[in-house]
């Protein structure tokens, strides 16, 4: 196989659809091996549509270029109270990758 699969987790914030069923926001990170790309992504969010939005969001960025420009881009375009915890997911999911260089 040529891709890893990284996880990352964070707290919800309480008072959201997702805390209904878990405390916890997972976000899981396909990568392709040599170029550190995304290639699939997945979270907890309640709704098909967020999780959706943010595998879109996250789709092609490469960790190999640190995590500037896919925060940007989430915090530009996800104005849901989970934005926070969908980012310190994504800072957790990076700082496994990195374990694994």
């Amino acid at each position: 196989m040529n891709t890893l699969f990284v996880a990352g987790h964070s707290k919800l914030p309480t008072g959201i659809a997702a805390t209904h069923i878990s405390e916890s926001l997972t976000l899981t990170l396909e990568l392709d091996k040599k170029y550190g790309v995304i290639v699939d992504a997945s979270c907890t969010l309640a709704t098909d549509h967020g999780r959706e939005y943010i595998k879109n969001l996250l789709k092609g960025h490469s960790l190999k270029d640190g995590l500037e420009e896919p925060l940007e881009q989430l915090n530009a375009a996800y104005l849901g109270k989970a934005g926070n915890a969908i980012a310190a997911a994504l800072k957790d999911s990076y700082k496994q990758y990195q374990l694994h260089l």
